[in-house]
């Protein structure tokens, strides 16, 4: 295809015919030797960066219904139009590139330097000494680091402090056990200094002890203290203790901070590993260890992992594909006590009184809100802790704001029940309303929760909100790890899920449908058809990736 230049910054080039590119369709195409996403809605096309600035995933595999298109790795949607996010898990957006089409032939003009960096990262305001107000946001993940880039590209040009009680700039969580070999510095979500260019002061080291609301003053355990026109509290959940006699010997590890996996991964190494829980953390943490670590022994009271999350078909898939790597679970039992010498773990004991080899215990049994700082004061917290929020992610305190884990907010899904997912999507979603609702720009949260966890090359995408589920639908084969499961309630869809460990894509994007805009039912009749004719199934409305496992990127 022939390529002009029309500047020094600028290139034009015919990518393909007009009649090559049907309704509805992505096409990948060269400019100037880069990717370019070219799409075709309704007879117009766009033309955009072809990777998703999340991890990198190929676009021209997402979906595409209206003017949205969903990444096929993490669920991340843009707008084709205008290149904007409108669902997280990315944090920057695509560059858009200008397309005529002339006597047939389709041409596509860009920047340089957008077709070089593949992203586009939106235009943020600055600081002005004149504005003395201070939005003071607690806690240094996702959902304050998305508070404050929204509230910057929103306008606002007051203080922003970010504090937070953990050493580094927000990093990547949900690495943290998929690949424990990473440095901390290589994990950050934003640099220090792309925070400071933007006025956006980051305190590490600063954890809050106390909330005087009345005053607006936050106290720090450091003794210093810092006054608020507005606050966010989006401190995050901290892994459920241990309650057992040696739970305080040396080597019994939770999994929370980059210094935390590092640990784990050098205590480990031809060792033998007690993971106790079989939650995502102590499954990912079973699989990623499971041949560098002499042996690995899973401890779950559940029969199967992810019981109560995923049920017990998909959790014995999952507990299938490690036991097939050596680990050994030891499922509807509990560990009962920890023995050790010189001070250091050597022997797991289960209920049924049988001793297992433990040189290093993880721990994976959950997790509570990281509130205890708020006890005694009048803001509003569930039986667990957990803030309670409206959907401005508002608390019953004027100019006091919660995000992320540390929230109990109302779920669409759960007819507006108030529930925590602890989720890296819903925790950016939480942060971005929060912001505009701290500038009076009044808006609701309208997000389906999205999540993925990933165990030895394959992973599970999980979309919805499957509380309370009392039946699932299955399509495709479990045996063969390529699947879709949908989980019901006695009247509504509350999730979908897709096993898919084949580099094909297209079984999980195009069973994947949209819970955004409704709950779906599903009739008696379809639900007998599982016994008889394949049940038919609701079909894709808006394109929203729901639940799929998918090849690990």
């Amino acid at each position: 295809m022939a390529t002009g230049m029309d500047g020094d910054d600028t290139v034009t080039a015919e990518v393909c015919n007009e009649a090559d590119i049907g309704d509805g369709e992505l096409c990948e195409v060269m400019v100037a030797g880069h990717p370019v996403l070219l799409v075709r809605n309704k007879k117009e096309f766009s033309a955009l960066g072809s990777r998703c600035p999340h991890y990198g995933a190929p676009l021209s595999k997402g979906v595409l219904r209206g003017h949205r298109l969903r990444c096929p790795w993490h669920g991340a949607c843009f707008n084709i139009k205008t290149g904007d996010i409108e669902e997280y898990p990315s944090l920057d957006c695509l560059p858009c590139f200008k397309v005529t089409v002339e006597e047939g032939k389709v041409f596509v003009t860009a920047k340089k330097k957008d077709l070089e960096s593949g992203v586009r990262v939106k235009d943020t305001s600055k600081r002005c000494l004149l504005n003395r107000t201070t939005a003071l946001l607690l806690g240094g993940g996702v959902a304050a680091l998305v508070c404050a880039e929204t509230l910057r590209q929103e306008g606002f040009t007051g203080r922003i402090i970010m504090a937070t009680k953990e050493k580094h700039a927000p990093y990547d969580k949900s690495r943290l056990i998929k690949e424990m070999t990473m440095k901390a510095e290589d994990l950050y979500l934003r640099k220090p200094e792309f925070l400071s260019a933007r006025d956006i002061e980051l305190w590490t080291e600063k954890e809050a002890v106390l909330v005087d609301f009345q005053k607006q003053k936050v106290h720090f355990k450091d003794g210093s203290s810092q006054k608020y026109n507005q606050l966010l509290i989006a401190t995050g959940s901290h892994s459920s203790f241990l309650k057992v006699p040696g739970a305080d010997l040396q080597n019994v590890c939770h999994l929370q901070t980059p210094e935390d996996s590092s640990k784990i991964l050098e205590l480990a190494a031809g060792r033998n590993v007690v993971v106790v829980g079989a939650s995502f953390i102590g499954m990912e943490a079973a699989a990623f260890l499971s041949d560098k670590a002499a042996a690995v022994s899973v401890v779950e009271k559940d029969e199967f992992p992810f019981q109560k999350t995923l049920g017990p078909q998909v959790g014995g898939v999952c507990m299938k594909m490690l036991q097939n790597k050596g680990v050994k679970f030891y499922t509807k039992t509990e560990l009962c006590e920890l023995k050790g010498k010189d001070g250091k773990v050597t022997e797991a004991i289960i209920a049924s009184g049988e001793k297992l080899p433990a040189d290093v215990v993880v721990l994976g049994i959950g997790a509570f809100p990281n509130s205890a700082f708020l006890k005694g004061t009048s803001i509003a917290r569930d039986s667990s802790g957990a803030i309670l929020v409206d959907l401005y992610m508002q608390t019953n305190i004027p100019n006091v704001f919660a995000a992320g884990d540390v929230v109990s907010f109302p779920v669409a899904l759960l007819n507006g029940e108030c529930s925590s997912i602890h989720h890296q999507q819903v925790a950016e979603a939480h942060g971005s309303i929060a912001a505009f609702n701290m500038l009076k720009k009044l808006k609701e949260l309208h997000t389906v929760p999205f999540f993925w966890t990933t165990m030895l090359g394959k992973s599970i995408h999980y979309a919805g909100c499957g509380k309370g589920f009392t039946d699932t639908i299955v399509k495709g084969s479990l045996e063969q790890q390529k699947f879709l499961v949908f989980y019901i309630s006695p009247q509504s869809l509350l999730q979908r899920g897709h096993g898919c460990t084949s580099p094909s894509r297209g079984c999980a994007l195009q069973a994947a449908a949209s819970l955004r805009t409704s709950r779906e039912t599903i009739s008696e009749q379809n639900k007998q058809g599982r016994h008889g004719e394949e049940a038919e199934l609701p079909a894709p409305s808006t394109g929203d990736l729901t639940k799929a496992t998918l090849p690990h990127n």
